[in-house]
């Protein structure tokens, strides 16, 4: 049982009841996490922008979710996890991919170095060492895609918190951690 339930559609206000609709038209069922940050409509919008941002940058599709897959896997989120699982698959990831992309790896030269780059993020809390950063590098990690990695290691450390501190329901195929 989540410990804040999902805003309701009919408890928002306008401009926050806006931005689901929003949601809804975009994605069809609005997922938990967005309603449940609705609470915040601060909380909502900042990860909304910053998810809008990043997917105008270099990373591609399957690397922002081998990221998400990644980050969501060290911190055990399970919502993003699960939900991640299912949009990497939108994205492209076999089965096997995505049970990499948890364990920091890939079987792409550039998709394994960035999934490894976003594990050595979170686990070192930003301080990658000299030797991890030019091993990303010499992968073909460019400065661009690292600050990006860095960029989504941050909005999904707000999201598998927020969802490991609410105990978010899960409203996607339920992956275990």
């Amino acid at each position: 049982m989540p410990r804040i339930a999902p805003l309701l559609r009919t408890a928002a206000d306008p401009k926050t009841g806006a931005t689901l609709d929003a949601i809804k038209a975009k994605l069809g069922p609005v997922p938990n996490l967005f309603s449940t940050l609705a609470h915040s409509p601060p909380a909502l919008n900042a990860y909304l922008g910053l998810s809008e941002a990043l997917s105008k940058g270099v990373l591609t599709p399957r690397q922002r979710e081998i990221i998400a897959l990644a980050v969501g896997q060290a911190n055990a989120c399970q919502y993003c996890v699960s939900a991640h699982t299912a949009l990497g698959r939108q994205a492209g990831l076999t089965e096997e991919e995505t049970r990499s992309a948890r364990s920091g790896r890939a079987e792409d030269k550039l998709e394994g170095a960035v999934a490894l780059l976003a594990v050595q993020i979170v686990q070192h809390r930003g301080n990658v060492t000299d030797g991890e950063l030019a091993a990303a590098a010499s992968a073909g990690v460019s400065e661009a895609m690292t600050l990006e990695v860095v960029a989504h290691v941050a909005m999904h450390i707000f999201s598998n918190y927020a969802n490991n501190l609410v105990r978010t329901e899960v409203d996607f195929p339920p992956v275990a951690i």
